[in-house]
């Protein structure tokens, strides 16, 4: 079991593992271990998560998601599988939490009071004021 909040936990079957070659540079090494790690979660198949948590993961998973529902996530920072693994982990755990937090309610719409808009417009008059006076002097003859 994999504890994500008090109030969800992960079975350990709906995590799917897959040890990959890493891209890039590294020499021999990268091209005869599989340090990279694939993990794959199911988020529409699993009964693990309430549906509005998993309604917001949908949208944080992005494209990371791929069209039967199930989110993939690529860990191949680390010389070590075990490593890249946890990271993996410690990635699909940080997403689920983030979706299980509920959104903060909407704002309200609030009107500015009188004094605040008589305030404001007094500042207008006196900044037109300031600029009026950098003007060429009138001749009234």
């Amino acid at each position: 079991m994999i504890e994500v909040t008090p109030s969800i936990s992960l079975t350990d079957d709906e995590v799917v593992w897959k040890a990959v070659r890493a891209s890039g540079p590294g020499g021999q090494h990268v091209n005869k271990t599989s340090t990279a790690v694939e993990l794959r979660f199911d988020v529409r198949g699993s009964p693990s998560l309430p549906e509005p948590v998993r309604a917001r993961l949908y949208r944080l998973a992005g494209s990371r998601l791929n069209q039967e529902g199930v989110l993939v996530l690529v860990a191949q920072a680390r010389r070590s599988q075990e490593l890249n693994r946890q990271e993996a982990v410690n990635r699909l755990l940080e997403l689920i939490r983030k979706a299980a937090e509920p959104p903060p309610p909407p704002r309200k719409k609030t009107k500015p009071t009188y004094a605040s808009k008589l305030k404001r417009l007094e500042g207008k008059s006196r900044r037109g004021g300031v600029k009026a006076m950098r003007g060429r002097p009138r001749g009234d003859d």
